[in-house]
C-alpha cells in the first residue's frame, strides 16, 4: 500500500546542506499497524511530510496504491489525499465551528452530497465517542476530546490508510491510552495506521511492527518490535 524506494529529503540552509532522510526504504501492507518511533529530528514529520506530497524527495520515490506520490500532479495528488487521513499533534480544528461543523466542512470541501454528510457525521462521531458533543465547540473539549475530532477529521472521508503524527504528545497517561485504543479499533476495522510516536510505554505495549529512524536511517524494522532508543 505504502512505500519508500531509496528516499533521500536534503534541506539547504543557507549554505549548509542537512540531510533529513538518507536512503529510506520500506513498504507497508494494507491493514498493517505500525509504528514510526526516533528522536526529534530522527526525520519523522519528514517522512510523513513526503508521504503526503506536502514535500518532494530529493532523490527516490514514493508510492501509495501504485500511485507515485513524489512526482504526482496537483489533481493526483489531491487524490491521493483523499485516502489518507492525518492526525497532527496540534489537532487543527476549526475553532469557529462546532464538532459536527467541523467534520461537514471537510466533506463539503471535497464535494460530498449533503445526504451522505448527514448519514456518515453520525457514524463517525459514534466510532470516536463524541456522539454526545456534536454541538460543542473546541474550546469546550479536553485535550483527549479534541485528539479524537481530530481523528474524526482525518476519518471522516473513510481513508484508506491514517497518519498520526505524535497524536498523544499533549495528552495525559489516561487520554493516552484512549487515542491508541482508538487508533487500533479503526485498524482493526480495516485502515491502515502509521503512528509516529516517541512514546517507549505505547510501542511496547502494541507489539506491533516497529521502524525505528535515526539522523535519518532506518536502524531497524521489526515486526512485533520494541522501543530501542
Amino acid at each position: 500500500m505504502i512505500s519508500f524506494c531509496n528516499v533521500v529529503k536534503i534541506y539547504n540552509s543557507g549554505t549548509r546542506a542537512i540531510t533529513a532522510l538518507d536512503d529510506i526504504s520500506f513498504a507497508v501492507e494494507p491493514g498493517e499497524f505500525i509504528s514510526l518511533v526516533g528522536k526529534s529530528g530522527s526525520g519523522k514529520t519528514t517522512l510523513i511530510k513526503l508521504l503526503v506530497g506536502e514535500e518532494k524527495p530529493t532523490q527516490g520515490e514514493v508510492f501509495f496504491q501504485d500511485l507515485r506520490v513524489s512526482s504526482a500532479s496537483p489533481s493526483l495528488l489531491q487524490q491521493i489525499r483523499k485516502k489518507i487521513g492525518v492526525v497532527y499533534q496540534d489537532y487543527r480544528l476549526l475553532l469557529n465551528k462546532t464538532v459536527q461543523e467541523n467534520l461537514s466542512y471537510i466533506m463539503e470541501v471535497i464535494g460530498v452530497p449533503k445526504e451522505t454528510i448527514d448519514n456518515d457525521i453520525p457514524q463517525v462521531l459514534s466510532i470516536v465517542g463524541l456522539d454526545q458533543r456534536a454541538d460543542n465547540f473546541p474550546h469546550e473539549l479536553s485535550g483527549g476530546e479534541k485528539q479524537r475530532l481530530a481523528i474524526a477529521r482525518a476519518l471522516i472521508h473513510r481513508p484508506q490508510a491514517i497518519v498520526a503524527d505524535e497524536p498523544t504528545g499533549n495528552l495525559d497517561l489516561y487520554n493516552t491510552y484512549e487515542i491508541i485504543s482508538l487508533l487500533q479499533k479503526i485498524n482493526n476495522l480495516g485502515t491502515t495506521v502509521m503512528l509516529s510516536t516517541h512514546n517507549k510505554e505505547i510501542v511496547d505495549a502494541l507489539k506491533r511492527r516497529v521502524i525505528t529512524l535515526e539522523e535519518g536511517k532506518i536502524i531497524s524494522d521489526e515486526k512485533i518490535g520494541k522501543f530501542i532508543l
